[in-house]
């Protein structure tokens, strides 16, 4: 692939493949980007294997709606591996309200967010991870949190949905983070293949040019800086998501008119063992 120089969505890009590999599946594979510099990763010149160009089936989505496309693909293939790749303006900013639904709704995915603290392909505006003080184009005085509030921090808030079984974040930085890095894409996959819930893993990315640093000071300033606000490490990890529906709860509210058989005929009906010639 193409990227800038430094640009460590490569690195990311080593990881995601060694890890389909690796577990077999990339017959079973379907990933989904928008539009962004991530787009290039499953649709680059030379789709299906060239260069260019990842061997396994992919969707190209609208800005921001990578995780829609991704939603609608694992619901008609619930036996794939589907995930989306997005950068931190696309899901947290202009699709953040597909990423907050797909974790209400506990969707049996994986969403994935390269973070550079920038919205990079648009020509480096403020996104909603931007570091206080960071200079872009639209902020060219640097963040100031009284205009532009706080940078989110995605997977500690990925981590208190219910529906969201593994939240992670990882940094592309280092030799020893690689190596994190892939052992967490790979169990939010094994999370997805176990129908557990929906999986998040955050990739803290360098982006020389809108940072405006050279490669080496791009890796520096991600080690120092950007781990500095987003801490590494897994949020949230569980085998088995826990809940109970209230007998009282689902006898109560409007059904528009639906007739709606009640639990507890429900139940009845289910283990009446009466001989059907018997009943009168």
């Amino acid at each position: 692939m193409e990227y800038c120089p430094g640009c460590t969505y490569g690195v990311f890009e080593n990881i995601l493949t060694e890890t389909i590999q690796e577990m077999g599946l990339k017959e079973e594979t379907i990933g989904v980007t928008g539009i962004g510099c991530s787009q290039t990763m499953l649709r680059g010149s030379g789709m299906g294997g060239g260069a260019g160009g990842m061997d396994f089936d992919n969707i190209g989505g609208l800005h921001g709606r990578a995780l829609m496309g991704a939603v609608a693909a694992k619901r008609c293939n619930p036996k794939c591996l589907v995930f989306s790749i997005q950068g931190d303006g696309a899901l947290a900013g202009i699709g953040s309200q597909h990423w907050l639904g797909a974790m209400i709704r506990g969707e049996k995915i994986t969403a994935i967010l390269l973070n550079n603290a920038v919205y990079g392909m648009t020509g480096g505006q403020v996104a909603p991870t931007t570091l206080l003080g960071l200079r872009t184009v639209s902020t060219p005085w640097g963040r100031d949190p009284e205009k532009w509030g706080f940078p989110i921090h995605a997977a500690e808030t990925a981590a208190t949905f219910r529906g969201v079984a593994y939240s992670a974040r990882v940094a592309l930085n280092s030799p020893q983070n690689f190596t994190r890095a892939k052992k967490a894409l790979r169990t939010a996959f094994e999370k997805q293949r176990a129908g557990v819930g929906m999986s998040f893993v955050e990739f803290l990315s360098a982006c020389p040019t809108d940072w405006q640093k050279e490669p080496v000071a791009a890796l520096k300033f991600l080690g120092d800086k950007m781990i500095k606000e987003f801490p590494l490490g897994e949020f949230k990890n569980v085998d088995k998501i826990e809940y109970e529906i209230d007998p009282e709860v689902a006898a109560s509210g409007r059904t528009g008119g639906l007739r709606v058989e009640s639990a507890r005929e429900s139940e009845k009906s289910s283990t009446d063992t009466t001989p059907s010639s018997s009943k009168r």
